[in-house]
């Protein structure tokens, strides 16, 4: 697992915004400089519970990934690093991966709105494939001009819609957050 790290990039969570057409909510991830981000589209819930994490706010009984982090401290395994690993008909996949008590490795396949939301709450590492970061600025050129031209360069791999993301994100304010359940 160790041996591929290069072809991964470390990402955070820049922040939770809503798709201004279709108000699904969006987890926008960052890398540390700033200069790539990789927008993924995911459920109200799955925002609720990164939102309250990012927030700091407690809800008074465990949500769902309370409940993951809890079981696996309650079983000695510890949560090394989430992976966004691959952009596949406009869908992306996750792996968790996992370290038991005995020092056992395992990976486990996840959906990337609850790999981020369990490593928000684990504070563990988030990376992100190269492939994917480049696979996604495709897709939003494609989206964009109609043409599959790619004009993806090395230092800023997701740059297509580069601007329109950070108009986004610079708009947001803490009412953004806030998702009506």
């Amino acid at each position: 697992m160790a041996g591929h790290r290069e072809d991964f990039i470390l990402m955070m969570v820049g922040g939770i915004t809503l798709d201004p057409s279709t108000k699904m909510p969006i987890v926008v991830l960052k890398d540390p400089d700033n200069k790539l981000n990789l927008p993924i589209w995911i459920g109200p819930l799955e925002a609720t519970a990164m939102a309250t994490e990012i927030e700091g706010i407690k809800p008074q009984r465990p949500m769902t990934h309370d409940l993951l982090r809890n079981l696996l401290t309650e079983f000695g395994a510890t949560v090394e690093s989430a992976e966004i690993t691959e952009l596949r008909d406009n869908t992306y996949f996750a792996r968790i991966n996992l370290k038991t008590r005995e020092g056992r490795v395992l990976e486990m396949d996840s959906r990337p709105s609850d790999a981020i939301a369990l490593a928000l709450r684990t504070k563990s590492p988030i990376y992100v494939a190269k492939k994917v970061l480049e696979d996604s600025s495709e897709l939003h050129e494609a989206e964009r001009d109609g043409s599959e031209e790619t004009a993806a360069s090395d230092q800023n791999l997701a740059g297509v819609s580069r601007d329109k993301w950070s108009e986004i994100l610079e708009r947001m304010s803490p009412d953004d957050f806030k998702y009506k359940m």
